[in-house]
């Protein structure tokens, strides 16, 4: 985890100091600079009244279709910015630029917001605002006053991964013609610039990451909200819409046409389109559809599998043995949330080259990175399938004489298979939607979804594109739901 970080850091610090101030004050990094914090700052300010907005009226008023709307809401987190990008980009290249990376970023990460803002509404107790409109408070005072205190954690914890997510955002960018700090480093990898200027561009970049994930870390950590009492187990009162209830639909069926229609029906104009040009949907090789979705396929279960295997003894150690050592071993595992794919996959192509050149383009780099990328979200679901799995039993096992690996295969893992298939899950379907790193190390000859829809926008081939951008959604939504099925409740 930490390999890829401190080695960007130390190929930056090599630079001269008067070299790294020239090359830092360039005017091409104060245009970086402000493309990427200013887009930042305008995503997280749509999404967050939008998300805020969308959990309302789904969690506290009369909305017709809430359970429909709910997961309408959520469902464009399963959806690729750059596949995002892809369907708007082809409808008009005016969308290219601030404005379309905009409308982009913003319908693809607005469920950062809306899915723990609306948790925390359901959450809330009722009696909060029973209370406050006993008191003569009307809905927006009760809101103001009562129920947005409340919301505080999980508004600026929404509002901070939304930022992480633009800032880490690559693929999207690049097909928008939108210019940051990850394009830039693509770019300079794709010249063969890869060297003190791109490591110091990395490290500007990482500073930033790792300071949204500090302040994320912060407010999770130490801005709940808690009440003395659970309260009552018992729905809230729902607000009456009245007049309001056009408007509020007109709304959610805006956001859905933006963020689901979009794309889908764009997919949908391509794969139906027919004429005699070659880059039709209709004129893709089936065979070179087949071998995209299976280096998909494979490159994501040996990412699933490799990354889970990784996080279960981190994660045992945590539950079963917690103390100074886990506790860091377990912070620098969630390090990967903070560093950008782009970061990750220069300092392996580097590393690679000067110290371990045979595995330079190959498998089993690529899914190294995915491990290091990923294994965040493997950890989340294997820790807390061991936290629920009970000590007892185990305890019980030793007891009546099994070895220690009998207990791990026979008590410990039966347990914990829900929460690790959980983790297999949530990897699976990261690394199916993943991109840059992909791009930048996978072996020569081999192609995915996401890398054959890039080399095909790229060349304007929307239609070409089309096919595999199809599968990989299907693939992405499919998994989505097996996994809220399976391991969870889709909200509403």
């Amino acid at each position: 985890m930490l390999l890829p970080l401190l080695f960007t850091v130390a190929q930056a610090a090599g630079a001269p100091l008067p070299e790294a101030v020239q090359l830092l004050w360039r005017p091409l990094v104060g245009a970086l600079l402000v493309n990427t914090i200013g887009l930042m700052l305008a995503t997280v300010a749509v999404t967050a009244p939008v998300g805020v907005l969308c959990a309302w009226l789904v969690e506290r008023t009369d909305l017709p279709g809430r359970r429909l709307f709910a997961v309408l809401a959520a469902v464009p987190l399963a959806i690729p910015p750059f596949i995002t990008s892809y369907a708007w980009i082809s409808l008009s290249s005016a969308l290219q630029g601030f404005w379309g990376a905009l409308v982009v970023v913003g319908s693809a990460y607005m469920p950062l917001v809306y899915l723990p803002v609306a948790a925390a509404l359901r959450g809330m107790d009722p009696a909060i605002e029973e209370s406050g409109r006993v008191l003569g408070l009307g809905p927006s005072a009760c809101f103001l006053r009562l129920v947005l205190p409340q919301l505080r954690p999980a508004l600026l914890g929404g509002m901070l991964l939304v930022a992480l997510n633009v800032l880490v955002e690559f693929g999207a960018f690049a097909l928008l013609r939108f210019r940051t700090f990850t394009t830039e480093l693509y770019a300079q990898y794709r010249t063969g610039l890869v060297g003190p200027d791109s490591a110091l561009l990395a490290v500007v970049l990482l500073a930033f990451c790792l300071l949204c994930l500090a302040l994320e870390q912060a407010v999770r950590g130490g801005g709940a909200q808690a009440s003395l009492t659970r309260g009552a187990r018992r729905p809230p009162a729902r607000y009456r819409l009245g007049l309001a209830r056009l408007p509020a639909l007109l709304v959610f069926g805006a956001l859905a046409a933006a963020t689901l229609g979009v794309p889908i029906g764009t997919i949908l104009f391509w794969l139906t389109r027919h004429d005699d040009d070659a880059t039709t949907a209709a004129g893709v090789s089936a065979a070179r559809l087949l071998d995209a979705t299976l280096g998909s396929l494979s490159l994501a279960l040996a990412g699933a599998a490799t990354t889970v295997l990784l996080a279960l003894p981190l994660g045992f150690v945590t539950v079963r043995y917690p103390g100074r050592l886990a506790t860091l071993l377990e912070r620098t595992a969630y390090l990967g949330q903070g560093v950008p794919g782009i970061v990750v996959a220069l300092a392996l192509v580097s590393l690679a080259i000067r110290l371990i050149q045979p595995l330079y383009q190959t498998a089993p780099l690529l899914i190294m990175a995915y491990a290091i990328l990923f294994l965040p979200l493997a950890l989340v679901s294997v820790r807390s399938a061991f936290a629920q799995a009970q000590a007892r039993l185990e305890e019980a096992g030793r007891v009546l004489g099994l070895p220690p690996l009998a207990v791990a295969l026979r008590i410990v893992l039966p347990l914990a298979a829900p929460g690790l298939g959980a983790a297999a899950a949530l990897v699976f379907v990261a690394v199916v939607t993943e991109l840059t790193t992909t791009l930048l190390l996978s072996p020569i000859g081999t192609e995915t979804l996401a890398t054959t829809v890039w080399a095909d926008t790229t060349t304007l081939a929307f239609a070409a594109a089309a096919p595999y951008a199809a599968t990989m959604m299907a693939l992405s939504l499919g998994s989505t739901w097996v996994l809220a099925r399976r391991f969870g409740r889709v909200l509403g």
